[in-house]
């Protein structure tokens, strides 16, 4: 187990580069958007480009001898001999800010040796900042945050996201016909690490989608974790970031829900 006090700074680096990045995605929101298209329905903006070049500047600033994946400008010189490795989403929820749909977030997190040590999602327009150091507790806006201890499925709010992929979309209609009949209810909130870090604090009793990225996942897998949740892939392995695959949820709730998806 890492000593408690081994990535306080990196967690500290985090929570504040990915506050300054949400500034500005914020100060951005209102003037005109310049948007590409990667794929059939994916986006990137002129504002998800400002806001990697910002956290990529403030990380080799803090931490020179680092790597960094990003969303948008992929692996950095550094990243295939480095140690340590930043993995980044500037704008989690594209999708959301080009159309001006008050919801998206900030993600960064740090792997060391293949382990997620730190992460941080930030929240711009809920000025909400949830962070995590492994080993430590979870916080939202500094304050400690569980998991929900909800157990049983019809009491339940799920959280799950559909894939820029067509293919992977169409996999997960029956997914989600199964849940919206089993459980309370079902959210999209177009944005995956939002979702984990509902999850974390028990606003959501557990999520599921596959095909996101390792920057969409990684900060917000270690928060639910450290908040007392269960993080795998749909048939209950080892979660992998990279993987494009997660589940996370609540103790009582993990098992259930693995059922229903790898069924």
């Amino acid at each position: 187990m890492a000593d408690a006090s081994r990535f306080h700074a990196e967690r500290e680096a985090a929570v504040s580069i990915a506050s300054e990045a949400g500034s500005l995605l914020q100060a951005m929101q209102s003037q005109a958007r310049t948007i590409n298209f990667k794929g059939q329905t994916d986006l990137v903006t002129d504002a998800d480009r400002a806001s990697e070049q910002l956290i990529a500047t403030r990380l080799e600033e803090l931490f020179p001898g680092d790597g960094m994946l990003g969303e948008e400008s992929g692996y950095s010189a550094k990243a295939q001999s480095a140690e340590r490795l930043w993995v980044v989403d500037p704008l989690d929820g594209t999708t959301n800010y080009a159309h001006q749909f008050p919801l998206y977030a900030v993600s960064i997190a740090l792997i060391v040796n293949d382990v997620i040590e730190v992460g941080a999602v930030y929240v711009p327009t809920l000025d909400e900042m949830f962070s995590a150091e492994r080993g430590e507790k979870a916080t939202l806006n500094r304050e400690p945050i569980v998991v929900s201890t909800n157990d049983n499925l019809r009491n339940a709010l799920l959280g799950s996201g559909f894939s820029y992929n067509i293919e992977e979309r169409e996999r997960n209609f029956e997914h989600w016909r199964r849940f919206i009949v089993q459980a309370r209810a079902v959210r999209r909130t177009g944005s995956a690490a939002y979702d984990l870090c509902c999850v974390a604090c028990g606003r959501f009793d557990g999520y599921w989608e596959r095909g996101p990225s390792a920057w969409d996942l990684a900060a917000g897998s270690l928060i639910v974790t450290e908040a007392g949740g269960m993080v795998s892939d749909f048939r209950l392995r080892t979660f992998d970031p990279f993987a494009s695959e997660v589940l996370a949820a609540s103790p009582g709730l993990h098992h259930q829900m693995s059922t229903i998806l790898s069924d």
